[in-house]
């Protein structure tokens, strides 16, 4: 399983359009395997969701995203998972995997 974190100065960007990379972290009998740092393509609507799944993300983690980010991602197979901290990733990753991460609100629906 692949996750993936848009990330904005070392930690969760509230936005994931907004990032300025993603962490994808390839995870393996509940464990953290490998972390790539990656840098998105140009943000446009539609372009995160198809590149996040050619890069082999399963999951996203995300503060907050729209309506039609959420849409295209589900068309995409990857499951979201939205209202996360501004934490570290391997943090939220590990929250993820123990079933205890924090999430709250959708960051973009205030």
């Amino acid at each position: 399983m692949k996750i993936a974190i848009p990330i904005a100065e070392g930690k969760l960007a509230a936005h994931f359009g907004h990032c300025q990379e993603f962490a994808l972290i390839e995870v393996e009998n509940n464990e953290i395997k490998k972390t790539e740092m990656l840098q998105p393509p140009p943000h446009e609507p539609g372009v995160l969701p198809r590149w996040l799944k050619e890069m082999g993300a399963d999951v996203i983690i995300a503060g907050g995203m729209g309506q039609k980010a959420l849409s295209l991602f589900a068309e995409n197979g990857i499951n979201v998972v939205i209202g996360a901290e501004r934490e570290e990733p391997q943090i939220l990753v590990k929250g993820y995997l123990a079933d205890s991460l924090v999430t709250g609100v959708n960051l973009c629906d205030h």
